[in-house]
């Protein structure tokens, strides 16, 4: 699917420009949903792949030769939604798809709330009562 080798991006734009035209349209859904899911986390390039934030690492995707990933999908994650996760290859903490079998965009929102609750619990265990 990507091209090889991979350029390092400097934008989630410029990343985006650098795949095949069916991978392109595909990420870029999911860029959109993500961005839906979650309006306030902040989007950039770490680890060479896209990239959002919000009180921490929410979620990341990618672009592959032979297939998509996005994560990180945990534990939990993988069991609250093992019913929808069901006809993708999970390997660890990535879920990967493809343009002939894409992620359903309200199980990717799901996903990133679910994150975004998540990183919000954390940052006010860290924060203590007040």
């Amino acid at each position: 699917m990507a091209k090889e080798p991979r350029i390092a991006a400097k934008s989630v734009d410029e990343y985006l420009a650098a795949l095949p035209d069916d991978v392109m349209q595909l990420l870029e859904k999911l860029r959109k949903t993500i961005k839906e899911a979650a309006p306030k986390a902040e989007e950039s390039i770490s680890y060479q792949i896209p990239t959002y934030k919000q009180n921490g690492p929410v979620i990341f995707f990618a672009a592959f030769k032979n297939h998509c990933s996005l994560l990180p999908v945990d534990k939990d994650v993988q069991e609250l939604f093992a019913k929808e996760l069901e006809g993708y290859k999970i390997n660890n903490y990535t879920v990967q798809f493809t343009v002939q079998n894409p992620l359903p965009a309200a199980l990717v929102k799901k996903i990133v709330k679910l994150k975004l609750k998540k990183n919000k619990e954390r940052v006010s265990k860290k924060k203590g009562p007040k």
